[in-house]
């Protein structure tokens, strides 16, 4: 690649993965939960380009595992900041001890 073009392939990256988690309100996110979805928004779209540039078996293999791999990163993150949320809700018709 010449050019400008892993420039605009980097931002596109940026601000697709922004779009991504801007989605998920701020105030649900610790700050560092936040920039850690980021950055693996901008991971999962610079392996999908990764993916799409692959000529040998080889390079789609490894394109393909870190496409996986970044996937499970982003929707880990997720996860993880759904089961953080839930142990601040509080239970409805529980009686406290």
């Amino acid at each position: 690649m010449e050019g400008f073009i892993p420039l605009y392939i980097f931002m596109l990256a940026a601000f697709t993965g922004y779009e991504v988690i801007s989605k998920v309100p701020v105030i649900l996110h610790t700050p560092l939960m936040s920039g850690s979805n980021f950055v693996h928004g901008i991971v999962l779209v610079g392996a999908m380009v990764a993916l799409g540039q692959a000529e040998s078996f080889m390079e789609t293999l490894i394109g393909f595992i870190a496409v996986v791999l970044a996937a499970g990163n982003a929707v880990g993150g997720y996860v993880v900041t759904e089961r953080m949320l839930e142990m601040f809700k509080s239970s409805k018709g529980g009686s406290k001890p």
